[in-house]
């Protein structure tokens, strides 16, 4: 199972930290993505990291202002948000595995980048 939280309205520039807590598989053992869904709009992977926590990939559109990292000892997948703009809107949410490898993702976690 996996359950995001952290999403939030913020205003163009803020910053968010998501969390994504793990359970129910080992999660040391798996590469984690994030996944974006915005409206109207199909799902994106945006980001993963490997499962030592030493290697991560990420999308154009948000890198050097998103930062996933991972807390093994505590099953916690995080994406730490800056700079967010107004199409970062989207229904985020985690998921196991790396881009078109990922088996299961969560519910998600709303965020509403607004003036």
């Amino acid at each position: 199972q996996l359950v995001e939280s952290g999403g939030a309205m913020v205003q163009p520039g803020g910053s968010l930290r998501l969390s994504c807590a793990a359970s129910g598989f080992a999660f040391s053992s798996y590469d984690m993505s994030w996944v974006r869904q915005a409206p109207g709009k199909g799902p994106e992977w945006i980001c993963a990291i490997n499962r030592g926590g030493d290697r991560t990939q990420y999308i154009d559109s948000v890198k050097g202002r998103f930062t996933i990292s991972r807390d093994n000892a505590n099953n916690t997948l995080y994406l730490l948000m800056n700079n967010l703009k107004p199409e970062d809107t989207a229904l985020y949410s985690c998921g196991r595995g790396w881009g078109v490898g990922i088996s299961f993702r969560g519910q998600g976690t709303q965020v509403t980048v607004s003036s």
